[in-house]
Order: structure tokens, then C-alpha cells, then sequence
């Protein structure tokens, strides 16, 4: 009896090698199809559009969508295993269309929206809503890949350059600078200076939402409210930080003159872009939690004690 009682525990696990075998083996040929497919685009990608100064953003988000993936690929594979077949056939295609469109017409914005679809749809397929729900976020952070449209960017650029201009000027002359303003052409002392498409902050803008969105999801406060001001407050911080970057940049121009305000301190203005924007996350992240965050810890403790 004990031998064939051994017998009958030890043939389930025999059982279950093949599956994992051939699920392993499925898992490993999509990640081969999803390298050949997409190593090109953001190989090109690195090559042209990642060159710029107002895309160079591009690389850094394809590596951390990677490392969302990698942080969540435990969760992905052990979640059940409930195939909508249907869906993730229909998603997978729209991708796959994205994709041939995109890269037949030269169209960035299809091209480089394509994975997100592609990827539901081979999870939806592969393993159901549950897997989706793990990955929501990594596949949520792939539009921060995604270059900003040309037409986007001429609508936008114009009334940016603009606020700018007027924030700058009525900043700098409550300072008692002798400052003036005409147009997006800013007059200080004997200086002119051209508030140019770069500085619109709109590229900026768009990497420091990203940048924001991540320090969220990372946080995970456990207050809606607390999330919901994060979450309205990125584009007003990103464009504040822009504001003091242009702002430093007049200054520096005023006492340093022209060559040093295009030369070298005008890429060390784009680093303290980003350290503004970083500090204004964190401030704001610090006075919520601590204002909210007690409301958050006490419907945490609520909805895992029931009887409370």
C-alpha cells in the first residue's frame, strides 16, 4: 500500500511537467516574437527620433515599461488561467495592423502604440483578464514611449511659449528686473531672447508626467484623494518647473550674457527641470500623507477587518 500510495502522490507532479514545459515553450516564443518585431522600431528609433533633444526621453521609457514587466512577470505567469480568446484575438490584431500601418506609412504614433495592443491582446489570449490586470500599468506605461504627434505639438507649442513668456515677465519684474515682454521675445537690460518651440515645455512636460505617473504607481498611496491631487498636480508642477527653468536661463543671460545662456548652463537648466519637478512630487507626496494619509491606513485596516 505505501508504494502505491508514493505511486499516487508523485504521478500528479509527473502530470504537470508537460503543461509547464509547453507553456514555458509558448511564453519563450512570444517573447522571440515580440523581440523580432520591435527590436527594429526602437533600433531605428535610437538612431533618429531618440537623437533629438525633445524625444531623447524615448529610450529611458522603453527601459523602465521592461523593468514594470519584469517586476510584475511573477504575478502575470501565476495568475488563473481564464483565455478570452475572442478579445485577445480581436486586440492582437487591431496591434498587429497598428504595427504594419505604422511602419509602411512611417507613422510613429501607430508604431509605437502597436505593443500595447499587441501585448493585451497575447494576455488576453494566453491567459485571461487576471494576467491583464497585473501587467495594467507596464502596458498603461508604453504610451510614455510614444513620440508626441506633429500635430499635437504645433497646437500645443504656440499657447505654451506663450504663458510662459507672461509668467517669466511678471515674475522677474515684481523681482525689480528691468524686463519687458513682447510677444514670446522677452527684453532684459540689453538683452533680447526668443522664447523658442524648446521651451515650451511641452516635451518636458510629457516626460515629467511619466516620470510623475511611475512615482505614483511606486508609492501606492492607499488614499483615492490623495492619488486623484497627484494625479491633477503633474502637469501644473511640470509646467512650474519649466517656468523656473526659463526663468534661470533669462538670468543667466542677464548677468552672463549670450554666450552663457546657449552654451553650457543652458543643458544644466534642463537637469534642474527635472530637480524641481522631483521636489515639487515630493513635497506635494509628503503634505498629503500626511494630511491623508492616516484616512487611507484606516480604510486599508477597514476592508481587511471586516468586523470593524
Amino acid at each position: 500500500m505505501n508504494g502505491s500510495e508514493g505511486v499516487r502522490v508523485n504521478a500528479p507532479s509527473a502530470q504537470m511537467r508537460p503543461g509547464a514545459a509547453s507553456a514555458k515553450a509558448a511564453w519563450a516564443f512570444v517573447l522571440l516574437g515580440l523581440v523580432a518585431m520591435y527590436l527594429p522600431t526602437y533600433w531605428e528609433a535610437a538612431g533618429s527620433t531618440w537623437q533629438s533633444e525633445d524625444d531623447a526621453h524615448g529610450a529611458l521609457m522603453v527601459l523602465i515599461v521592461l523593468w514594470l514587466f519584469w517586476r510584475e512577470h511573477t504575478r502575470i505567469l501565476e495568475s488563473p488561467t481564464v483565455p478570452q480568446h475572442f478579445l485577445g484575438g480581436a486586440v492582437f490584431a487591431l496591434g498587429v495592423l497598428f504595427y504594419v500601418y505604422g511602419r509602411a506609412l512611417e507613422s510613429r504614433t501607430f508604431e509605437f502604440l502597436s505593443p500595447a495592443l499587441v501585448v493585451t491582446g497575447i494576455l488576453l489570449v494566453l491567459k485571461g483578464r487576471n494576467a491583464l490586470a497585473a501587467a495594467w500599468f507596464a502596458i498603461f506605461y508604453i504610451l510614455f514611449t510614444i513620440p508626441l504627434p506633429p500635430v499635437l505639438v504645433d497646437t500645443l507649442t504656440g499657447p505654451l511659449k506663450q504663458w510662459i513668456s507672461e509668467f517669466v515677465e511678471v515674475v522677474l519684474y515684481a523681482a525689480g528686473y528691468p524686463i519687458a515682454r513682447n510677444g514670446v521675445t522677452i527684453t532684459i537690460g540689453q538683452y533680447q531672447l526668443l522664447v523658442a518651440d524648446a521651451c515650451s515645455g511641452l516635451h518636458s512636460m510629457f516626460s515629467l508626467s511619466a516620470i510623475g505617473t511611475l512615482f505614483m504607481y511606486l508609492m501606492k498611496r492607499a488614499s483615492r484623494l490623495h492619488n486623484v491631487l497627484m494625479l491633477l498636480a503633474i502637469l501644473p508642477i511640470a509646467f512650474a518647473a519649466n517656468v523656473v527653468r526659463v526663468i534661470v536661463l533669462v538670468l543667466i543671460t542677464y548677468y552672463l550674457g549670450d554666450e552663457a545662456g546657449q552654451g553650457f548652463l543652458h543643458g544644466a537648466a534642463g537637469i534642474l527641470l527635472m530637480l524641481v519637478a522631483l521636489a515639487g512630487f515630493l513635497v506635494l507626496d509628503h503634505v498629503l500623507a500626511a494630511r491623508l494619509g492616516g484616512r487611507g491606513r484606516d480604510r486599508a485596516a477597514a476592508a481587511a477587518d471586516p468586523a470593524r
